[in-house]
């Protein structure tokens, strides 16, 4: 059966989905921990409670196994590992690429593959060093590009086979083998041979390999990053639109007494707390971990729990549109990592297209978010701006005389028109105008509706008359002591809301823009048990809260002292 991905949400280049393989479903991002048939420091099983939906294994090792070659044929890959989630298995590529020879054909391993029972078939590709010269890249991608187009024409188009992208740093080869792998119909395509980049920190050709890929992988397709598997790089590789990991780093890294946490690894003897929440760190103290006997187990555990709890909070942070921030807080732990996020930024352009509308905040946090992809969106959207003949950029936002056009400003973004001045928040706090529960309506550029700047009224003015008790009552509607509050939502637009909210037996539209503690006295009074009395109001006789009154409007023994008295002021 074919191998299907859907996208839910995005954010940058990033998406969560759903990889579909024989029935089965996989949340993406995903992690597939490798699993040795002869070195399980964690059982598939043990994996399947922690969450895990899919591993992958190695098909070679089981072919050349005496214990397991013919059992795993006989018994299923399913069932001899005890788990009945998504199973890949390699080729015998990475064998390849550390021993240069494996003794086995790309027709046999696929063949194999098929009788095992795996999911997700891997052809037998070459992973070009990223220190081979171009001769040596495009003769070895000429290779596997041949060795996919032979598994097709064996399995047909219908087999669950993977697509792997190579091209060693040359990036037009990289370009070439992601088209040529799309034409020929592959909706899985891992991109190969990095591990050597990830081993010497070399982020910034990491970066220009996946982005290569990307241009021109079918946007449908599930990318997967073979050999990923430190939890602090998962949110950078995310970002650049890459669905699926493995490895086997949470094993190493276990057995050479290693602890990993999401802004780097530390060894065990090093440390004398254990700064993580996961089981075996709150039922362990550092002395205690060190001096087990099932210490490398234990570790393993532990450096399983913070890579999965990395890949979920990933998953979070797209559907929340704040991946930039997850991004920039991980690569920061690391100058080779910084400088490998440095070097996404130049690719902003690319990334714009995919990223996401709207979002839900947006933080400074260095000279890098000058670069990012809602800065470059909304900078590409000020032509659509109407100016006149003179133009003035006021950079204290303030009001000029003299000129035909008056632009505020705000950095990163730029100049914006005055009539948005509200509306161009990137703090984290509420708008003061809006009511409890409203925050920023948006961004500059963003399609979120704007809020038309509200009048204050002239407290000398007076209304018609008989409008004097409608308008008390308008302005002070939630008079007495509320206890109950029912919000009804009936329409959305991104995150703007429009609706009604019930206070006891009233009831008012919003968006609105009020000072809770000010329209509302009765939600103040359930949260103080004393409060002072009030006194009528000389105009509509309702005990009300205090607000903008019309002259006049002042209870009966109001002092003389030059400051008018209030409706609803304390007696």
């Amino acid at each position: 059966m074919a191998i299907a991905f859907e996208s839910l949400d995005s954010d940058i280049a990033g998406r969560t989905g759903k990889l579909v393989v024989n029935k089965k479903v996989v949340k993406t991002p995903a992690l597939l921990p490798v699993i040795n048939p002869h070195l399980q420091l964690v059982t598939p099983r043990e994996l399947k409670e922690m969450g895990v939906e899919a591993l992958i294994t190695n098909a070679y090792i089981f072919s050349q196994s005496k214990q397991y070659s013919e059992r795993v044929k006989e018994e299923g890959l399913h069932k001899l590992l005890d788990f009945d989630g998504v199973i890949m298995t390699d080729s015998g590529s990475f064998q390849l690429s550390v021993y240069g020879q494996v003794s086995i054909t790309n027709e046999q391993t696929l063949s194999y593959q098929k009788a095992i029972g795996s999911d997700i078939w891997v052809p037998l590709d070459i992973p070009t060093s990223p220190d081979a010269d171009r001769e040596t890249a495009e003769r070895e991608l000429a290779i596997t590009m041949e060795r996919l187009r032979e598994a097709k024409e064996i399995f047909g188009n219908d087999a669950p086979l993977a697509g792997p992208v190579q091209g060693s740093l040359y990036q037009d080869l990289r370009e070439k083998a992601a088209k040529e792998v799309g034409d020929l119909g592959f909706s899985f395509c891992p991109i190969g041979a990095v591990v050597p980049l990830m081993e010497s920190y070399r982020y910034r050709d990491l970066v220009d390999v996946i982005m290569a890929a990307k241009r021109t992988l079918p946007r449908s397709a599930c990318v997967h990053l073979f050999g990923a598997g430190h939890p602090a790089m998962f949110a950078l590789a995310a970002a650049m639109g890459c669905d699926l990991f493995d490895s086997a780093a949470y094993a190493l890294y276990a057995k050479e007494g290693r602890y990993l946490t999401t802004h780097g690894s530390f060894k065990i003897d090093e440390l004398t707390d254990l700064p993580c929440s996961c089981a075996v760190c709150r039922s362990h103290t550092a002395e205690e971990l060190r001096k087990a006997k099932d210490r490398t187990r234990l570790l393993a555990l532990h450096n399983l729990a913070v890579t999965l709890a990395e890949i979920a909070r990933i998953r979070q942070a797209i559907a929340a549109g704040t991946l930039w921030e997850l991004v920039d807080e991980r690569c920061r732990n690391h100058p080779q990592m910084l400088s490998g996020y440095r070097r996404l930024l130049t690719h902003n352009a690319e990334l714009e297209r995919y990223d996401r509308v709207s979002k839900r905040r947006f933080f400074y946090r260095g000279d890098e978010t000058c670069a990012r992809t809602e800065v470059l969106r909304y900078q590409n959207q000020l032509a659509r701006l109407r100016l006149g003949k003179e133009v003035l950029v006021a950079c204290d936002n303030g009001v000029r005389e003299g000129y035909d056009t008056v632009l505020s400003f705000k950095p990163p973004f730029g100049p914006y028109p005055g009539c948005v001045k509200g509306d161009i928040s990137h703090r984290p706090e509420r708008d003061p105008r809006v009511g409890r529960g409203h925050g920023p309506t948006g961004l500059p550029g963003h399609p979120a509706p704007l809020r038309k700047p509200q009048r204050e009224p002239d407290p000398g003015s007076r209304p018609p008359p008989g409008m004097e008790r409608d308008l008390c009552r308008r302005n002070t509607g939630l008079c007495g002591a509320a206890r109950m509050i029912k919000i009804d939502i009936r329409k959305r637009d991104g995150l703007a809301r429009a609706g009604t909210v019930s206070i006891d037996d009233k009831t008012f539209p919003f968006p609105a823009v009020f000072e809770t503690e000010t329209a509302f006295p009765s939600l103040a009074t359930t949260r103080r048990n004393e409060r002072p009395a009030r006194r009528p109001c000389g105009i509509c006789k309702d005990v009300c809260s205090p607000g903008p009154r019309p002259a006049g409007c002042n209870p009966p023994g109001a002092r003389q002292s030059g400051r008018e008295r209030r409706c609803g002021d304390a007696g």
